[in-house]
């Protein structure tokens, strides 16, 4: 092999090695995150201190509202302050979450966890895909391996959850559902050590200081004012919705076909999975292909269609599976989208307003499957994951149809005019 040939691929699998120790760290953090013992038994849970299908929806529906408002705040607070710093405020209530939900007696108390489970949500979901981001640009000088890091970062967070679901059915069935909470908190509080082990990268600073009102008027006509945008968030939005059911509601199933509580941690797993697998066929299969699109709306849609008609919990478990995995695959597919469009200042602002969007249109639905399944049952609610599902399919295939490639963004210059700073990140 020749020299000059050579010393590219050196070069390369230097980048490689160094990228996969930068994320080391992350990996351990998500890892120690995702040890959430109480997840698989946590319907059961709630049966036992007095919620019904109703008063699921409203608790679903609490912290959809909360989140919203905090996602937008916590992605300022990181692009202007530290990415690092707010996955380790999500940390600690991660854990304040488990402990108050282990110590709930009722409805309202419980609710009260839920809540602080939402700040969880809201400081992690958008700051994690932008650090991985930012970090994958900072080692190798693009984003072409974005969406298989990220989806190595959910295959460690679907193992753990794999493993913690497994664990946490065995640990329900001989001492109760109660004790799972409190064996979570110590491995909550354990990811900030992991956290803080991290080098953040630093491409959202490099730009000169700007005024609060400057960076939330850019982030906010970065959203809102480019139409390339607007078919990205949407699908963003309606894919993240539907995993959320499943996760939300999926459970109540068993309920409904009164399984023992050893069967929840393996169904749990299965679904928890598939943010692993989910990550990793994203990684795999080219969504931004229409025919492979098209296929992924046509595999999730019949699994609805099958999952309503269907009394069999082992073909609803696998329905539920599909749902989940095609929807993981294409959230990865969506999120590569839209960071390729807008810079690293407005990073972390950007990806938590689009999640602010989706938890503000699983709100009203949440509710609404709440009702239906007490009223008509889960196979009348199930309708729901069928329009869900064909609608996001729909809408991926078209995406992928018109889509042309991002145009690029520019990290360090977002805001170089100095005074209305909205440059081309807002303009469109």
């Amino acid at each position: 092999m020749r020299d000059d040939q050579a010393t590219p691929r050196r070069r390369e699998s230097g980048s490689v090695s160094r990228l996969w120790r930068r994320l080391l760290p992350l990996h351990v953090a998500v890892m120690l995150q995702g040890f959430m013992l109480w997840t698989p038994v946590e319907k059961l849970f709630m049966t036992e201190i007095g919620f019904d299908a109703t008063s699921v929806g409203v608790m679903a529906a609490a912290y959809s509202a909360l989140v919203p408002l905090v996602e937008i705040p916590s992605g300022i607070l990181a692009d202007r302050w530290s990415r690092r710093g707010v996955l380790v405020v999500a940390s600690v209530a991660l854990a304040l979450s488990a402990l108050i939900g282990g110590l709930s007696t009722g409805v309202d108390s419980y609710i009260g966890s839920a809540l602080v489970l939402g700040v969880y949500f809201a400081m992690y979901s958008g700051t994690m895909e932008a650090v991985v981001y930012d970090t994958v640009l900072d080692e190798t000088g693009d984003s072409d391996d974005f969406e298989r890091r990220i989806g190595r970062v959910r295959f460690v967070e679907s193992v753990s959850l794999v493993v913690s679901s497994l664990i946490g059915g065995w640990v329900a069935g001989i001492a109760g559902a109660r004790v799972t909470y409190f064996l979570t908190v110590p491995f909550a509080l354990l990811s900030i050590v992991a956290y803080l082990r991290f080098r953040e990268p630093l491409l959202h600073r490099l730009s000169e200081p700007t005024s609060l009102r400057t960076h939330l008027v850019v982030t906010f006509r970065t959203v809102t004012r480019r139409r390339r945008l607007l078919p990205i968030i949407t699908l963003a939005a309606l894919s993240a919705v539907t995993l959320q059911l499943i996760f939300e509601f999926g459970p109540l199933w068993l309920v409904a076909f009164a399984v023992p509580a050893v069967f929840y941690g393996p169904y749990w797993a299965g679904l928890v999975s598939t943010l692993g697998l989910g990550g990793v066929l994203a990684g795999w299969i080219r969504l931004d292909r229409p025919a492979t699109s098209a296929a992924a709306g046509a595999a999730m849609t019949a699994a609805a269609l099958v999952v309503t008609m269907t009394d069999s919990v082992a073909v609803v478990t696998v329905g539920h599976i599909v749902i989940a995995l095609a929807m993981v695959a294409i959230g990865i597919h969506v999120s590569r989208m839209l960071h390729d469009e807008i810079p690293s200042t407005v990073r972390t602002g950007v990806a938590s307003g689009v999640s602010a969007i989706s938890w503000i249109v699983f709100l009203p639905i949440a509710l609404g499957f709440g009702l239906i399944s007490t009223t008509g049952g889960l196979p009348a609610a199930g309708w729901f994951l069928v329009a869900l599902a064909a609608l996001t399919g729909a809408l991926l295939t078209t995406t992928t149809l018109r889509h042309r490639g991002p145009e690029p963004t520019r990290d360090a210059g977002s805001f170089a005019d100095g005074s209305g700073g909205e440059a081309a990140a807002a303009t469109r």
